[in-house]
């Protein structure tokens, strides 16, 4: 009887520790009710997750509100809708249909066994202009990052002029500062993420914010906006510096403006609308507002510098230490500036257009990018766009964290070819490698022909660098290619490509050409009225 009460509860032990070993976690108690996942192979998913409440009505154009209670168990198995935007864009972008000013939700992907396997975690902040995006794309499925041993999380902001409409009232409302509302919802994610995610086998102390172009430009804002501070320790940026004085007209390669000149943009298109009050202008039904805007990336609002949210130009703030000192991997993509370049681009145009865009540099920037022929015109026009757009602000970025942070920064060139991309990567096209997700249907970012051998070792490769930095702020690891920290002393930059290495700094004569244009006009701002 003894020998079988031992066997007993040996097989009891032996059961106990495998259901352990196998265990997952199906149902979570968060902020506002209790979720229940999707587990698949090891991993388990929770999508559309409320972290805010719906902001329509009276909280439109406010910042994001605590979310409301719901009773039960809130099944977390579909997206959210994402959030008024051209409703082509969703097709596009391989997404649902879906689409509403009710979409401030988040997922979830986590591979934890127990809420006290402490993972690292990652943030992710779509891109689109600051006009569109969606959390809803299968490019961002997490579920591949999240097998590399990190909890994996995407969060949902507002865009286009729901996103962020500046406007005097607006700002009377809201102590002096208006406009940056989709900003306010990621640093509202990334609170329910300190408060949330330990439940989910995260560690709230080891979270790394990563997004693509204007996801990449709110990574770089956020490392700058007193708002955010504590909320992230590490940052990972892609195609998205923003680095760059104010734009108050139609400076080239100047994007973000200040506060009175947004606010009389958003004025003018609310009299376009015809209303005079915000009280007319949030009755208003949103398919109208989103109508006026246009299709595609037309529309014309992005964040503001309010003084609040982005207290001013992150030039100055960096070089001044004002700054949320983490570690950062930041980087731009050889062709990138092809996506964005209009086709027929002669000389003659060329040159008017850098001259209407430089003012007095604008023979220092001809110089530094030959267009003697139309063809070498049109490769000159990709190349300003991608070194002002991107290339610049890395390089500025990268310097001053080298400089005044504590935290390394670790900046690449991503220059992965493939037969649709024979000239370069083009812009976005190193999201299907970071999340190894190919032919996901996304019209910008994913692979469109089966993944060849050289695509697989490349994906492989970035999400081992992105996962590496976010378990370790540092991208380096076994059997990985050594990738130094930037310095300002010793500039060396990461080449993904064929033959990954670590190499000078790219395109250096036009990013100096750049550089000057730049100081010069962020003196030139500084005595206009409204900076």
């Amino acid at each position: 009887m003894k020998k079988l009460s031992l066997g007993m509860a040996f097989a009891l032990a032996f059961v106990s520790f495998v259901s352990c070993a196998g265990a997952e976690i199906g149902e979570v108690d968060v902020t506002g009710g209790r979720v229940a996942g999707v587990s698949a192979n090891g991993i388990v998913s929770f999508k559309g997750i409320p972290f805010a409440a719906p902001p329509v009505h009276s909280l439109r154009w406010k910042a994001p509100q605590p979310v409301e209670k719901w009773a039960g168990v809130k099944q977390a198995s579909a997206y959210g809708a994402s959030c008024m935007q051209d409703p082509n864009m969703l097709k596009f972008f391989g997404a649902g249909p879906a689409i509403s000013e009710d979409c401030l939700y988040l997922n979830v992907w986590t591979p934890a066994k127990t809420a006290n396997d402490k993972l690292p975690v990652m943030v992710w902040i779509y891109g689109g202009g600051f006009v569109l995006g969606m959390t809803g794309s299968p490019a961002y499925d997490g579920t591949h990052l999240a097998e590399k041993g990190v909890v994996m999380v995407s969060i949902a902001y507002r865009v286009g002029v729901f996103g962020f409409l500046a406007d005097p009232e607006l700002s009377r409302e809201n102590g002096g500062a208006s406009g940056n509302y989709g900003l306010e919802d990621m640093i509202a994610g990334l609170q329910w993420v300190k408060s949330n995610i330990g439940r989910f086998g995260g560690d709230p102390s080891r979270v790394t914010i990563f997004g693509e172009s204007a996801g990449g430009l709110a990574v770089n804002m956020l490392t700058a906006s007193p708002a955010a501070k504590g909320l992230f320790q590490r940052a990972i940026s892609e195609s998205g510096g923003s680095m760059a004085p104010p734009r108050f007209g139609s400076e080239g390669g100047e994007t973000v403006p200040p506060l009175k000149v947004a606010e009389a943009s958003g004025h003018a298109f609310l009299a376009k609308l015809g209303v005079n009050d915000m009280k007319a202008a949030r009755a208003l039904d949103a398919g109208k507002i989103q109508t006026a805007l246009g299709p595609g990336l037309q529309g014309g609002f992005w964040p503001v510098f309010d003084g609040k949210i982005l207290p001013g130009d992150e030039y100055e703030l960096y070089k001044a230490g004002r700054f949320n000192d983490t570690p950062v991997l930041i980087g731009t993509n050889s062709d990138e500036g092809a996506l964005f370049a209009v086709p027929g681009v002669t000389t003659a145009l060329f040159e008017k257009q850098i001259r209407d865009g430089f003012g007095t540099h604008a023979d220092a920037i001809l110089a530094a990018y030959p267009h003697a022929s139309d063809a070498a015109a049109a490769k000159a026009t990709n190349d300003v766009l991608r070194d002002s757009t991107f290339a610049w602000h890395t390089w500025a970025w990268a310097t001053l964290q080298s400089e005044k942070g504590k935290g390394k920064a670790y900046v690449y060139y991503f220059d992965h070819r493939t037969p649709q991309s024979p000239n370069g990567a083009t812009h976005g096209s190193e999201i299907a490698y970071v999340f190894h997700n190919f032919g996901q249907g996304d019209g910008v970012n994913a692979l469109s022909a089966p993944a060849r051998p050289e695509d697989i070792a490349m994906a492989d490769l970035l999400s081992a660098y992105w996962t590496n930095f976010a378990k370790n702020a540092d991208p380096n690891g076994q059997a990985l290619p050594t990738w130094p920290a930037f310095t300002a002393a010793e500039q060396r930059v990461m080449f993904l490509d064929a033959h990954p290495s670590a190499r000078p700094v790219p395109n250096m004569t036009q990013i100096k050409a750049l550089n000057s244009y730049y100081a010069w006009r962020r003196e030139e701002g500084k005595s206009r009225k409204g900076n």
